[in-house]
């Protein structure tokens, strides 16, 4: 179960991140954390590029650190982005989280700390998965 005080937590340090984010194209920086079942917080912010397709966001730095931690799995996340309403992952986010946990919790918060809850399986309900690669194995 995910409590009031390991979201006001996550909230903390997904702010940090964002204050943390490379981001000096789009002025847009974006700061995540995620707890994971072995309850460590990992986060990640947005890393951008002068070429902007090799630019990262915060979710899948996240996502990274949490592999190359060996952090456990992901089992809520808070979003945290300069917009005056709750900023929810991209598309792109949305498929990297569903990788991991499709009944994450993500939390998202705006810059005035408005919030919206959702479930990944929610914010992507037809995720591609590894499911579909094992079954074009078997044709």
């Amino acid at each position: 179960m995910i409590t009031a005080d390991v979201i006001s937590r996550l909230h903390r340090e997904a702010k940090t991140a964002q204050r943390r984010a490379y981001a000096p194209y789009s002025e847009f920086p974006v700061g995540v954390a995620i707890y994971t079942d072995a309850g460590k917080i990992v986060t990640g912010c947005n890393v951008e590029n002068a070429s902007f397709p090799l630019s990262v966001c915060a979710e899948r730095n996240a996502i990274a650190a949490c592999v190359a931690e060996g952090a456990g799995m992901p089992i809520a996340c808070v979003v945290v982005g300069p917009v005056p309403q709750p900023l929810t992952p991209c598309g792109a986010c949305r498929q990297v989280l569903a990788e991991f946990n499709r009944e994450m919790l993500v939390i998202c918060f705006s810059d005035n700390d408005d919030r919206a809850d959702f479930y990944v399986k929610d914010l992507l309900p037809h995720a591609f998965s590894g499911e579909a690669l094992d079954s074009s194995n078997n044709r």
